[in-house]
C-alpha cells in the first residue's frame, strides 16, 4: 500500500509557509493602515482595538499584532522567518517584543528550540517595568483647585505621596488610552489634553456610582428667557457661566437639576432631576447586554446605559430604550455624531456620521466564499 503520510506532510508544510508569507503579509498592511490612519472612522479606539474587532480576535493578540507590525521593519530575519514558515506567527510576535536588528539572528537560532511559552517568558522578563516606590519619601497629602479668568478656567493641584501618585498616574493613563482622539488632535503633542479628559472620564464614573438617585451632580441657574429661546447661558451653582451646548451635554452625562430665573434673578421653577438608570435596571441590563453593543468592541469596564432616544427628547428610562456601551463609543454618539437604533427583538445597529450603516468585520471581497457572503448579509 502506497504510503501518503509525506505527501500529506509536505503538504502541510507548504500550506504553513504559504499562511506564514501571509501573515507577514497582514502585519504589513496593519503597520500601513496605522501610518494612514486607516482605522480612525470605524469607531475603535485605537489601532489595537480595530484590529481586533475587524478580524475577531482578543484584544491581547490585537495589542501584539500591532507591535510586531511596527517592530518587523527593522528585523529584516525575523520577517524572512515568518514568510518561509519556519517560524509561526505566535513566536514572531513575542520575539518582536524585545529583539532588535544586532540580537535577532542569535536569537532565531534560540527561538526555533524552544517553545513560544518560553519566549514569552524571557519577554517577560525584559519588558516587565521596574516600579520602584520610595516609601521614605512620604510627604502630607494635598489638593486644592480654584477658578481663573472669571470663572472659564478651572486649575487643579495636588501633591501626593509618591505610591499614591503612581496609582493616579496608572488610572489616568490607562483610561487616557480609552479616550477618544479628536480630530484635529495629535496622540503625542496633545498627551495633557487626553490625561485631562481621562480625569473627567473617571470622576465622571464615580459618580455615576452615588447611591443617592436624587442627589444632582450638577446644578445649573439658567434665565427663563435663555430657555425659552435657546440662546441665553446659564451657570453652575457655585461656578462659572456655560454655553448652551456644554449645558445640553450635562444633560445626557450627568445628574442635571435646572433652577429657573427670572431677568431679577428670581427662582421660578425648578426643573425636574435627570434621571440614570437604578442599580436593579443597571443590574439587568448588564446581564442581558453583557458588554458594549458596539459590533465587536467586546469592553466591560466603563460601561454606561445609554439612553437610545435621548432622555432630554423624551426618551424613557426603560430597558428598551437602553443599551449598554462603553464609554469611548458613548462619546462618538454624543460628540462625533454616530447614532444607534434597537429594534424590539433586541438587535442593536449603528450608523455613521453620514448615516451609513457600520458593520463590523471584513468587507466581503471576490475571493470570499459563499458561506461567508451570506454571513456577511445578515442584518
Amino acid at each position: 500500500m502506497f504510503d501518503t503520510r509525506p505527501d500529506l506532510v509536505a503538504a502541510a508544510d507548504a500550506a504553513n509557509a504559504r499562511m506564514g508569507a501571509a501573515n507577514l503579509e497582514l502585519l504589513g498592511l496593519i503597520a500601513e493602515i496605522d501610518r494612514a490612519g486607516a482605522w480612525e472612522d470605524d469607531g475603535a479606539r485605537d489601532l489595537a482595538h480595530w484590529v481586533s474587532m475587524r478580524y475577531g480576535i482578543s484584544a491581547w493578540k490585537a495589542h501584539r499584532w500591532v507591535a510586531a507590525a511596527a517592530a518587523l521593519a527593522r528585523l529584516p530575519l525575523t520577517a524572512a522567518a515568518l514568510a518561509s514558515g519556519a517560524l509561526g506567527i505566535d513566536k514572531v510576535v513575542e520575539l518582536c517584543r524585545f529583539a532588535a536588528p544586532e540580537t535577532e539572528r542569535d536569537l532565531l537560532r534560540w527561538a526555533t528550540a524552544v517553545s513560544c511559552g518560553a519566549i514569552r517568558r524571557r519577554g517577560d522578563l525584559v519588558v516587565r517595568p521596574a516600579l520602584e516606590e520610595d516609601r521614605d519619601a512620604e510627604r502630607d497629602r494635598t489638593l486644592s483647585w480654584w477658578y481663573t479668568e472669571e470663572g472659564r478656567r478651572w486649575h487643579l493641584q495636588a501633591e501626593l505621596p509618591a505610591a499614591s501618585g503612581a496609582i493616579v498616574v496608572r488610572a489616568l493613563e490607562r483610561m487616557a488610552a480609552r479616550v477618544p482622539q479628536m480630530p484635529g488632535e495629535d496622540e503625542t503633542l496633545d498627551a495633557p489634553a487626553r490625561r485631562a479628559d481621562a480625569l473627567v472620564a473617571v470622576c465622571s464614573a464615580r459618580v455615576a456610582t452615588d447611591p443617592d438617585p436624587d442627589r444632582a451632580t450638577v446644578v445649573v441657574h439658567a434665565s427663563l428667557e435663555g430657555l425659552l429661546t435657546g440662546s441665553g447661558g446659564a451657570e453652575l451653582e457655585a461656578g462659572p457661566v456655560l454655553h448652551p451646548e456644554t449645558v445640553r451635554r450635562l444633560l445626557c452625562n450627568a445628574r442635571v437639576q435646572t433652577v429657573v430665573e427670572n431677568a431679577n434673578g428670581e427662582i421660578v421653577g425648578m426643573g425636574r432631576l435627570t434621571r440614570e438608570p437604578s442599580a436593579q435596571m443597571v443590574r439587568q441590563i448588564r446581564h442581558r447586554d453583557r458588554e458594549c453593543r458596539f459590533p465587536g468592541c467586546g469592553a466591560r469596564a466603563f460601561t454606561q446605559a445609554h439612553h437610545v432616544t435621548f432622555w432630554r427628547h423624551g426618551g424613557r428610562t426603560d430597558l428598551e430604550n437602553l443599551v449598554l456601551i462603553c464609554s469611548f463609543h458613548h462619546r462618538l454618539v454624543h460628540e462625533l455624531g454616530w447614532r444607534l437604533t434597537r429594534d424590539r427583538g433586541g438587535q442593536v445597529r449603528w450608523f455613521r456620521p453620514d448615516g451609513t450603516r457600520y458593520r463590523a468585520g471584513p468587507s466581503p471581497g471576490v475571493q470570499v466564499d459563499e458561506g461567508i457572503r451570506q454571513l456577511a448579509r445578515i442584518g
